[in-house]
Formats: structure tokens, C-alpha cells, sequence
């Protein structure tokens, strides 16, 4: 199946990120906002990004106004019915996400496609909510979405092989590369990344190191970008806490639970680079 037309359902950091790639990957993407005032937040700061490229010799004016063309928005789910692939971007609710899911069933076309962009919350629920579970499966995209290559490509026991196929076709149409996983908490990045922001946390907490030798360890001697703690305040303090806590829900295992230090500087409002604080502290620009 040839997936030309894409909804996506939140145009914030990630669902942002998501129609630029497949709108500059030649696809006609409509977003879904929930007010006017959103979505006029959302093509400004895609407008914005685009002009970025432009600026920087990364992409070609006429290339930005092409990619413009392919891109609208709406408050509307059911301007969403001509779609041939919906991936929704919204809050980590399961909740939301299967209403929402069990809607767009209703809306969209007999061989559309429907994903979801959640890293933590149950994908078989979401399949289980409509009338097409084999035609429903993970796309969890990375942040930044337009320079991060990998999408984790999830599949449910119920999802059958045309759609992974056509899922995965389509997120190489996008740039990216596909890795697939089963429907499983957290998949296969924050399974082990998960734990390993989490130790770092309490080997912090138990004295062993400050915050910049343990960083400056890992980059070195790991040879990873970045240290733990600059990743935890790049994702969000609040972030990591919601998706341990959910891990640890689904496995019961101690490794996943949310070490006390953490729990204390969510509730002190230090949630990383966002808040100005985190770990580390950081300028206002």
C-alpha cells in the first residue's frame, strides 16, 4: 500500500517533528490541534524550522514552500477521514489514546493504517479499542524527529505482517530506518536506556562521583554524546520519572522504580533544560 496521505494528531515537539519529515518527504500531512490557536502555533513553528534550513543552505527555498504546500491544519478528527496513515502524537494517556483510537476507526478509510508515537503506554489496547486491530501498531519516532534516524516499528499480536511491511516501507520513504519490536513496555531503546539513567541517578544519590565526572566517565569511556544527567535534563526530569514508573508498573521489577532523588526534584519543579533547572542549571535565552 502507498501511504500519500498522513494525519497526525498533536503538532507539538514530537507530532511537529513528524509532519516536517513526511511532508518533506513528498506527503500530503494534515495535523490535528486541539484550538485554532495551537494550530496556528504549529505551522509557525514549522514555517520557522523550514526557514531555518533554508538559512543555514540545508534545504532550497522553492524545497520550503513545496514542503509548506503539503501541510495543513485542523481542530477536526473527522478531517482526518481521507487518511491513509494517522500517527498520533498526543499526551502519554492510555486512556486518551484508546478513545481517540476507537474514534478514529470510525473516521478514517477501510485500509488506512493507525499508529501511535507513544514510547510507554500499551499499544494492544489501543488496537483492541477499534474494529481494525491488525492495522494498528507503534511508530515511536526519537527527538529531535528530523535528525534522529530511528523509528522503533512495534508491532501488537494482533498487527499483521502487510501492515508492518507497509509501516516500514513508509518510514524508510521518510528518511529514517526502521527497527522492529514486539509490543512490549518501553520497547527496546528505553528498556535499556531506562535503567541505566536510573543508576546513574543513584550512583549520584550514593556519593560515588559528582554529576560532571560521572558524565564526563560515560562519554569518555563509553564513547556515548553525552553524559547521563545531560540527557536526563535534555528529556525532562518529569519525562523519565512518568516512563519509569510505568515500567516498573508493567515488570515489578526494583531496577525500573523511580530513585527518591528523582521523585524530590520533580516535585521541586527542577525538570531539566525546559525548567531552567535540572541537574545542571541553564541560562535563560
Amino acid at each position: 500500500m502507498a501511504i500519500k496521505n498522513v494525519g497526525v494528531i498533536g503538532c507539538g515537539l514530537m507530532g511537529g517533528g513528524i509532519v516536517q519529515v513526511a511532508a518533506q518527504a513528498g506527503c500530503q500531512v494534515l495535523f490535528v490541534e486541539a484550538s485554532d490557536e495551537l494550530v496556528g502555533r504549529g505551522l509557525g513553528r514549522l514555517r520557522a524550522t523550514l526557514e531555518g534550513l533554508v538559512a543555514k543552505g540545508k534545504l532550497e527555498a522553492k524545497a520550503k514552500d513545496e514542503t509548506l504546500a503539503r501541510i495543513a491544519g485542523t481542530t477536526r478528527l473527522d478531517d482526518l477521514k481521507s487518511c491513509d496513515l494517522v500517527v498520533e502524537a498526543m499526551t502519554e494517556q492510555q486512556q486518551l489514546k484508546n478513545e481517540t483510537f476507537a474514534k478514529l476507526d470510525r473516521i478514517c478509510p477501510p485500509h488506512a493504517l493507525l499508529a501511535t508515537n507513544t514510547s510507554s503506554c500499551n499499544v494492544t489496547a489501543m488496537a483492541a479499542a477499534t474494529r481494525r486491530p491488525a492495522q494498528v501498531l507503534g511508530l515511536h519516532f526519537f527527538n529531535p524527529v528530523p535528525l534522529m534516524k530511528l523509528v522503533e516499528v512495534a508491532r501488537t499480536i494482533l498487527t499483521d505482517e502487510g501492515t508492518v511491511r507497509a509501516a516500514t516501507d513508509w518510514v524508510r520513504a521518510v528518511g529514517k530506518t526502521p527497527v522492529q519490536t514486539k509490543d512490549s513496555t518501553a520497547f527496546i531503546v528505553n528498556r535499556l536506556l531506562v535503567p541505566y539513567l536510573l543508576d546513574a541517578i543513584r550512583a549520584y544519590e550514593g556519593g560515588l562521583a559528582t554529576l560532571e565526572d560521572i558524565d564526563q566517565a560515560m562519554k569518555l569511556g563509553c564513547g556515548y554524546p553525552m553524559g547521563p544527567f545531560t540527557l536526563l535534563d535534555l528529556v525532562g526530569l518529569d519525562t523519565a520519572m512518568y516512563v519509569a514508573e510505568v515500567m516498573f508498573e508493567e515488570f515489578r521489577e526494583p531496577r525500573y522504580a523511580p530513585p527518591p532523588l528523582l521523585k524530590r526534584m520533580v516535585l521541586a519543579g527542577h525538570l531539566g533544560r525546559k525548567a531552567g533547572r535540572g541537574f545542571y542549571r541553564y541560562d535563560a535565552t
